[in-house]
Parts: C-alpha cells; sequence; structure tokens
C-alpha cells in the first residue's frame, strides 16, 4: 500500500517581492510557459505550483528542492527528471489563490482543488459535466449541502483524469474553504495529510 501527502499555499499571503527570488528555481522549458501567460494570476499559480512541487518532492527523492528537474510537456504535466531506478509520483492542482500537490514515493497520483463558490451557476455547469441522474440527484440535494456536493463531484472527475489510468482509490480530503480529492492508482495506507505551508528558500523545513 501506499503513502501520500498534500501539501496546500494560499498564494495570497506570497506578495510579489517574496515570490520573486524562486522564478530561477524553473527550468528553461518553465521559464518559456511562465512568460507566456497573460494573467498575473495565472503566472503567479504556475510559479507557486512548481516551487511547492519541488519543496514536496526533495525529501522524498533526498535533494535539495532547487535541484530537482522539471520538463514541460505540452498538454501535460510535466515530466520529472530522475536518476535511473528512482520513482516519485505527483500532481499538482490550482483554485483562485489556493495551490496544491500531492506527492508519494509509491503511487501515480491525480489531485484536484475547487474553491468552493456558491456564486456560479452550478446547474449549468453540471449539466455540461455530468451524467441526468447526477444532475437530478444535485438538484435534490439541500441547498446548504449542493455547492459542497457539486465541487466534491468535481473535483473526483478531475482526480480521476489527472491519475490518467482506469481505476484509481478516490481520498476526499476535508478543507473549509475548498473540495480537495486525490485519487491514487494503489490504495493508501493511511488517509492522505493535508499540509498547509508555505515557499521556503532552501534549507526546506520537514512539513509537520
Amino acid at each position: 500500500m501506499a503513502a501520500a501527502t498534500v501539501l496546500l499555499v494560499d498564494s495570497s499571503a506570497l506578495d510579489e517581492a517574496a515570490l520573486a527570488p524562486f522564478a530561477d528555481w524553473l527550468s528553461a522549458s518553465e521559464q518559456t510557459r511562465y512568460r507566456q501567460f497573460a494573467r498575473a494570476q495565472r503566472r503567479r499559480q504556475f510559479l507557486v505550483g512548481r516551487v511547492l512541487l519541488r519543496q514536496a518532492l526533495a525529501p522524498l527523492l533526498g535533494v535539495p528542492a532547487r535541484a530537482i528537474g522539471l520538463l514541460e510537456q505540452a498538454g501535460a504535466a510535466p515530466q520529472l527528471v530522475l536518476a535511473a531506478g528512482a520513482h516519485a509520483g505527483f500532481s499538482i492542482s490550482h483554485s483562485g489563490p489556493w495551490v496544491a500537490c500531492a506527492v508519494s514515493a509509491d503511487s501515480a497520483l491525480g489531485l484536484d482543488i475547487e474553491l468552493l463558490d456558491a456564486s456560479r451557476d452550478l446547474a449549468a455547469l453540471a449539466a455540461q459535466a455530468f451524467d441526468a441522474d447526477t444532475c437530478a440527484w444535485l438538484a435534490a440535494r439541500a441547498p446548504q449541502q449542493r455547492v459542497g456536493d457539486f465541487y466534491r463531484l468535481w473535483s473526483t472527475q478531475e482526480a480521476r483524469i489527472k491519475l490518467g489510468v482506469s481505476g484509481g482509490h478516490i481520498s476526499e480530503l476535508d478543507h473549509p474553504q475548498l473540495a480537495i480529492v486525490l485519487c491514487s492508482a494503489a490504495p493508501l495506507r493511511m488517509p492522505a495529510r493535508v499540509v498547509e505551508t508555505s515557499l521556503f528558500p532552501e534549507p526546506v523545513p520537514e512539513a509537520r
């Protein structure tokens, strides 16, 4: 059985001065993509996600976070550059100011987070994403439950897609502002931990 950890950052707590030193952590292919984002929020999400992923992988791989190589792949998650025989599963997600990544030494992962936003037209979104039975079930839910139910279903669907293999083991993780769903190829021997953290210059503190 596998183990997994989810790290979560509120990027709104990081100003531009705090983020600027981390741009040098990006590989050449990541730098190219980073400069292509027109929206400041999307650039921030990208940078925070890639630095957070490196910080999460560093203790698993036993190397400094800045030394971890990531290569961009068009339309896919980045490729982790590892020494022969090394392995790590990972997935990155973002929603609003929140950025998260999940890592495991034992299993491929798919992670999705979604900000719980009741102002969106959830019925219209459900009609695009779910089958008729699921839409009917959501419509029948009490209003105070419908928002959380919708986003958990949405995140579960997205996490399965990110995992990229059939089946998978679903873990729904608690957070007051987010739906967080982790899909793992292997069953987890214990629930994944959600660790709210920040970005740190090296050395990276151990997760608590």
